[in-house]
């Protein structure tokens, strides 16, 4: 998702390409560490933040239209 454009941008437009890599490099790494300690609480967060607010209603699959 990009920013709306009159904000600044989250990283600094200013780094070189060698700097860009060390920080991706450094953000998978830690993505992996975060994976292996916490996989099952984080995927468990992630399916409670996609369940609806509130029940939905039943619905008759022979109902018509």
């Amino acid at each position: 998702m990009r920013a709306p454009r009159d904000t600044p941008p989250l990283v600094s437009m200013h780094w070189s390409a060698e700097q860009a890599l060390a920080v991706f490099e450094c953000l998978h790494v830690l993505r992996a560490a975060l994976g292996d300690a916490y996989r099952p609480q984080v995927q468990q967060a992630w399916r409670d933040q996609l369940k609806p607010a509130h029940d939905l209603p039943w619905l008759d699959p022979d109902a018509p239209f």
